[in-house]
This record gives C-alpha cells, structure tokens and sequence, in this order.
C-alpha cells in the first residue's frame, strides 16, 4: 500500500476520534473507547484493508505510552508528589505486586494454565493506567477528601514501571521455562532498572532546565523542541542503560515540568497536544490489530478474570497496602480499592509476550481488551456514584 494513502488514512482516523472527543466527554465515554472503536471499524476487512503487525503495534503502543507517561510528570506538581507519595508510592510498587501474586494463584486454580502464564496474565492486567483515570476525574470534574484523587493519579501514572518489569521477565521465563530466574536475579534486574532509569531520568531533567535558564532561547517554540530531544535522551538513554524507560520517563517529565520556568506554558501546552497525539494514535494502532471475529470466542470467558480482578484481587492488595497507613478512613480504602481502572496499558503489554510469540499470548491479548472495556464500563461509571455515595465530594457533607 502506497505510504500517502497510510498517512492519509491514519490522518483521517485521528481527526474522527478527536471530532468525537467532546460528545464522548458529554457522554462520559473515555476517548480510549472513541479511538479503539474508529480502528476496530476500518481496519479488519470492512474497508478491504487490513492491519495485522504485532511487532509494528508494540513499538508504537510503547513509544506513545513513554510520551504520555512523560507528560503526566511534566504535569504533576511537586505539591502533588509530597501530598500523596507514600500511600501512591506503596499503591504503585507493593499494590501491583500484591494484585498479580493474588490474581495468579486464584486463576491458576480456577483453570488449567501453566503458573507462569498466570502470573504474566496477571502482571499484564496489574497496573491502573493513568490515562483512564485522568480522562474521568477530568470528565467528571471530581475533587475527592482526603486527597483521594491525587492518590489515585500518583499511583496511576507512577505504577506502570513495576509492572512492565515484571511482564517482561515473565516473558522471558515463558519462552525459556526451564532456564529459570532466581530471586536475587530478579531483586539484581528491577534494582538496575529503577536506580537507572530515575538517575537518568534525573540527571537529563536538570541538564535539561539549567540548560534552558543559561540559554535564553529568543524563539519561545523552540523550547518544547529542546524538551523533547532531553526526553528522548533521558528515556532511551535509560533503556540503553539497563534502566526502566517508563520511570526515566516520569522523573524527567517532574523535573523539567517543575524546574522550568521560562516558556513554561508553552512547553505544557506542546506536550499536551503530543501526549493527545500519542494516544489517539496508540489507541486506534490497538483497535486496528484486535479482530473482533477473535473477540467473539473470549468474550464470557474474559468475565471470569475481570470480576476477580475487580472484586478479589484489586480490594485485596489495596487493603494490604494500606495496612501502614491507619489515619487513612475506611471510606477512602473501599474507594480506592473498587476503582482501579484499566485502559490501553495492558493492551500495550499484553502485545509485548504476543509479539514473543508466547504460547496463549493471543488469547491473552484478547482477554485482556475485555478486561479493559469492562473496567472502562463498570468502574468508571461507578467513579461518581460511589464518590457521592461514601461522601467523599469535596462538596458533600461528612
């Protein structure tokens, strides 16, 4: 196929999506569904085209998730961080540890899979993703007691890390199971991956702001530009490095988003827009490669993980994590614990052990899309009428 009719194509997709952000927003659907809806209509046969690269579809989910993660740290507050860092931070690390473990052993019981299946299945549908939960406290216009929202963002956009690392090595034990990978081994890989990426992620992010304070830069849009070649630096400098991409990503974002000062909305107004970018163009990659004739075969079988999920092992790690944290009020636990909503970064990753070739990893991929739209579904409609019901509106009495 010509590449001016891919662009054009591609073009033409996104301006769809982004034509019906705003009655989706009204509607209280998260663009996620918008966009993978515009690629699963066109891109498996209606059209006479069809999309099928597994490869193609990794790489460009993971490069637009580093940008979106990015920007979320260039757009969190330091205030933010000091606020909700210790119950976030424990949500985002033990949180996804504790999901998985629960999840894997529950589902290894209920059904005839391999252990490490389970536990890959599970690390893959772990994590919350950042861009759902902003999308509906956005949409829905929430301000939660007891900083329950910025708890939820922290955790969100800080808790993909873990859960890549382990997808990935998980991967990797599924493809050479009897290599094995020792406890030390895996304590020695995650120590390189989070020491790198946040002392890369670090170092670049203030390189980049002393940068921009020594040099004036006359060209105001020349400032996001410098931006983004330190992002780049910064995230696949990391990844070179041994160290977790997705991390450097989120400390460089914080650090130059909170040390810039000059051409400061500018630069936040030019990511903004990339970060739409990136998703538009993830989500309607993701749409593009799931069939839906496929999606027929898992559809009740997928309600068996999502409810266990939801119901078991999200409120069980939750309560876990937040054990250390006892000022912490049964209402905002419950909150927390029902509302961990998936979007497109499990899909991302579930493409990761897919394009490996795992055994099952298809199945997997088109499991874990149901998961996602049911969680979209269920926990995002119950965001607001869980909110008002616990009282937990910053407009409603205690």
């Amino acid at each position: 196929m010509p590449y001016q009719l891919i662009l054009l194509g591609l073009a033409g997709l996104i301006a769809v999506g982004i034509l019906l952000h705003h009655p989706s927003r009204t509607l209280g659907i998260p663009s996620l569904l918008i966009f993978m809806g515009v690629g699963l209509t066109v891109g498996n046969g209606e059209f006479n085209f069809v999309y099928d690269n597994l490869q193609v579809s990794s790489l460009v989910g993971s490069f637009a998730l580093n940008i979106i993660v990015f920007v979320g740290g260039i757009n969190t507050p330091i205030s933010s961080i000091k606020v909700a860092y210790k119950e976030g931070g424990v949500l985002s690390s033990f949180g996804v540890v504790f999901t998985s473990l629960i999840f894997a052993v529950i589902f290894y019981v209920l059904f005839d899979y391999d252990f490490i299946y389970c536990l890959l299945f599970a690390a893959v549908i772990s994590s919350t993703d950042a861009a759902a939960v902003f999308s509906i406290l956005e949409s829905k216009k929430l301000k939660l007691k007891e900083s329950t929202d910025t708890v939820l963002e922290f955790e969100s956009a800080t808790n993909d890390p873990v859960a890549l690392i382990m997808v990935v090595i998980l991967t990797g034990l599924s493809l050479a199971p009897d290599s094995g990978v020792s406890v030390m081994q895996i304590s020695q890989t995650l120590g390189i991956q989070v020491l790198a990426g946040v002392g890369i992620g670090y170092v670049m992010g203030k390189l980049c702001v002393l940068a921009l304070r020594r040099i004036s830069l006359q060209e105001y849009g020349l400032i996001p530009v410098f931006v983004l070649a330190c992002f780049i630096l910064a995230t696949y400098g990391s990844e070179f490095a041994g160290g977790n991409i997705l991390i450097a990503s989120y400390v460089a974002g914080v650090v130059i988003g909170n040390g810039l000062k000059r051409g400061k909305e500018v630069n936040k107004h030019f990511f903004n827009s990339i970060s739409w970018l990136a998703q538009s163009v993830m989500f309607i990659i993701l749409g593009l490669q799931i069939f839906p004739q496929q999606l027929l075969e898992v559809v009740w079988l997928a309600l068996i993980p999502s409810a266990l999920l939801m119901l078991v092992a999200r409120p069980l790690a939750v309560q876990l994590c937040y054990l250390p944290f006892r000022q912490a009020s049964w209402k905002k636990r419950l909150f927390i614990s029902s509302i961990g909503l998936k979007g497109a970064t499990p899909i991302v990753f579930a493409l990761i052990p897919a394009a490996a070739g795992v055994e099952g990893s298809l199945e997997m991929l088109h499991m874990v899309f149901f998961v996602v739209l049911y969680s979209v579904l269920i926990q995002g409609a119950a965001i607001e009428p869980l909110a008002k019901k616990l009282k937990l509106n910053q407009d409603e009495s205690t």
